[in-house]
């Protein structure tokens, strides 16, 4: 049995570089889970990439999958992110805090954004 590392609220990791083998080793270790989901979308984002004869995909996918990092480093951000996320998926849109909610999504997405673009 594995036990999760102790943090005071700081990152778990670095914030790593935004190639596809630092991005990949740290998602494995930040959210294992969604390793799939990241190669998937790598191979349409290459595909279309090389369609188009644009390297626009492939750094949108660097920001996306950086930006998930970023989030996932920190993971209080993550639970909030979590937290948030099902609050709008859940509540009347009418519900002031279906509009909190969505307000804390675009907060917490906007500030990892911009700390992975400036990085």
């Amino acid at each position: 049995m594995t036990t999760q590392p102790v943090h005071d609220g700081g990152a778990l990791i670095p914030r790593p570089e935004k190639t596809f083998p630092a991005l990949r080793a740290a998602l494995a270790q930040v959210a294992p889970s969604r390793l799939a989901e990241m190669t998937t979308e790598r191979d349409t984002v290459f595909t279309m990439a090389t369609q188009s004869n644009s390297f626009g995909p492939i750094a949108m996918f660097q920001l996306k999958w950086a930006t998930v990092i970023e989030i996932e480093r920190f993971p209080d951000v993550a639970r909030r992110l979590r937290a948030a996320e099902y609050a709008a998926q859940t509540l009347d849109h009418e519900d002031p805090a279906w509009r909190a909610a969505m307000d804390d999504i675009r907060q917490i997405m906007d500030g990892a954004r911009a700390q992975v673009a400036g990085g």
